[in-house]
């Protein structure tokens, strides 16, 4: 009887979201049923503001890395970094092949060349319409839209019943580049009966629809057609190809040569040359060396840094930095993206420059959104007919404005579920129910070091960047255990060490009294020294400047 009740848990099909909720970014879940787990995204975040000298956050992996027999491989969405930026990190661990359509395997192949993982990861390209076989799933990709070409929505089948994975999405019925959303296939998915709808809320909160990409081709016609006589730059996301192409199409029409800067950028805009994702009329695209032959009224220059990150190419330019380029007067910058929640303080600064500068800087109405307003998200819920909705892709808020969606469609309260990151969802046609966790959380990586900054390390970083560090240096006899220097005193971040002798001074003199007075009792032991040390040099900073630097002894044996 016992055996069967162990088996009976696992009958049902799992959907363990291992991060992308309470967040943007950092999107990755498994989806188990008995032995085969198959995991759909593995998506970075970038680091927040107290994440001192961080450069990427990755999920923690530690659930697949526990049933990696299990694991049958990546299924990917699309070529966003939230969506595929942990992959060079996560396969070293976790080495199962990747599944994606063109353009998203043509950018990962880009991630994974850099980090020397090209011979040892299986690859495979899918088309839209086709299915793959993974344990005991089928997983089908269905074709939608976003702001970047060949993204896909999953049709999820397991013996439990059938689960639909949006991605990120939108309804777009004019797109800048190949075919509109497969509206028809998602109906038809639905007529078969859909266990649950994993669907994107990035936009729940918004009514009405999103505007088609296409609209923006317009607004950069209006804005080319006033800023004739100046030469125009576009910052936009480097992975924004529809509206690379759009920006290319309107240079065309007003005779101007583009040029394009910023690493990221050039390597997407090659990518997406190669695998015919983009049309550049010839003789458009030149290289940066090669714009100082044309005049400025014929130049335009897509670049990266518009969400003002401090070592993208705008920001470069705006600050003198750039090697090639300098944006001043008579310059037309063009912000065609809008801030991700965060990054406003950062692109306020760049545009402020820019403006010092005497550059014209628009950043109204050149861009739309890649993501579903409430009106799309209706049209998916109607045509899929899901028995369970379980809102993906957001902060909780976003996530709680979908659930508010699903009910008012008459999906039952009680089917809805707002998951968090490393929550096992058991689901099957009788029941679904939130059944144990799993381990989750943020690896962070900084530099080279992958996982080896804690929250310790952050802690002192945090500790270093408010409060500063005080060194205490000493040396002591070996025979004799006495004091034969110091202790001398070095602050940094503390207080201006020339200014304040009189206070340093006095730290010195006070550390000095309490270890005699410890060396006359015979305490040799250097935890304890340093332990005296620091306890009271602390009190004496404390009462003298209320501030609590780090305190650092150090003790040499001569």
């Amino acid at each position: 009887m016992k055996k069967k009740k162990e088996n009976s848990n696992v009958s049902g099909l799992k959907i363990i979201p291992l991060g992308g909720l309470e967040q943007i970014g950092m999107n990755i879940t498994a989806f188990q049923y008995e032995d085969s787990i198959i995991v759909v995204d593995c998506g970075l975040s970038f680091p927040a503001d107290d994440m001192l000298g961080i450069d990427l956050v990755i999920p923690d992996v530690t659930y697949l890395k526990d049933n990696i027999d299990k694991v049958k491989g990546f299924v990917i969405t699309h070529g966003h970094e939230d969506h595929i930026g942990a992959l060079p990190y996560v396969l070293r661990d976790i080495n199962v092949p990747i599944y994606a359509t063109r353009l998203t395997m043509g950018i990962i192949e880009n991630k994974l060349t850099e980090h020397n993982l090209m011979k040892k990861t299986k690859r495979k390209v899918v088309k839209f319409g086709q299915s793959i076989n993974l344990g005991d799933f089928r997983v089908e990709f269905i074709k939608t839209n976003h702001s970047i070409v060949d993204a896909a929505a999953l049709a999820i089948y397991s013996p439990a019943g059938i689960v639909v994975h949006t991605g990120d999405f939108k309804v777009d019925y004019t797109p800048v580049y190949g075919d509109a959303i497969d509206l028809q296939r998602f109906a038809e998915i639905g007529k078969k009966g859909v266990l649950a709808l994993m669907c994107d809320s990035t936009n729940a909160e918004r009514p009405g629809f999103t505007p088609s990409e296409k609209t923006v081709g317009k607004t950069f016609d209006t804005l080319f057609e006033e800023h004739k006589n100046t030469r125009i730059f576009v910052a936009t996301f480097a992975s924004n190809v529809d509206r690379v192409q759009q920006i290319i199409n309107t240079a065309y029409k007003f005779g101007r040569k583009v040029a394009v800067e910023g690493r990221s950028m050039v390597n997407i805009l090659d990518t997406a040359i190669k695998l015919e994702c983009i049309n550049i009329p010839e003789n458009t695209l030149v290289d940066l060396d090669q714009m100082k032959n044309y005049p400025d009224e014929q130049q335009v220059i897509i670049t990266t840094g518009s969400q003002g990150e401090s070592m993208a190419a705008l920001s470069r330019m705006a600050n003198n930095m750039h090697r090639k380029i300098t944006i001043g007067a008579g310059d037309t910058v063009i912000f065609s993206s809008n801030p991700i929640p965060g990054n406003e303080k950062s692109v306020t600064k760049i545009i402020n420059e820019l403006l010092r500068k005497g550059a014209d800087v628009i950043f109204q109405d050149a861009h739309v959104s890649g993501h579903a307003c409430q009106e799309e998200i209706k049209l998916i819920y109607t045509l899929i007919h899901p028995k369970y909705a379980v809102p993906v892709h957001g902060e909780y808020k976003h996530l709680k404005a979908q659930a508010k969606i699903a009910e008012s469609l008459g999906i039952s309260k009680d089917n809805i579920f707002i998951l968090s990151s490393g929550d096992v969802l058991e689901v099957s046609e009788e029941q679904a129910k939130v059944n144990g966790r799993v381990p989750v959380g943020a690896i962070l990586v900084d530099g080279l070091g992958v996982g080896d900054v804690g929250n310790v390390v952050l802690r002192d970083r945090q500790h270093l960047a408010e409060d500063g560090i005080m060194i205490v240096v000493m040396s002591l006899d070996k025979a004799s255990g006495e004091l034969v220097a110091g202790p001398d005193i070095v602050s940094r971040g503390f207080v201006y060490v020339k200014e304040s002798d009189e206070l340093i001074e006095e730290a010195r003199r006070t550390v000095d009294d309490a270890l005699q007075a410890c060396l006359d009792k015979g305490i040799t032991d250097w935890g304890k020294l340093k332990t005296t040390t620091k306890d009271v040099l602390s009190d004496y900073v404390w009462k003298k400047t209320k501030r609590r630097p780090m305190i650092l002894p150090i003790i040499m044996e001569v």
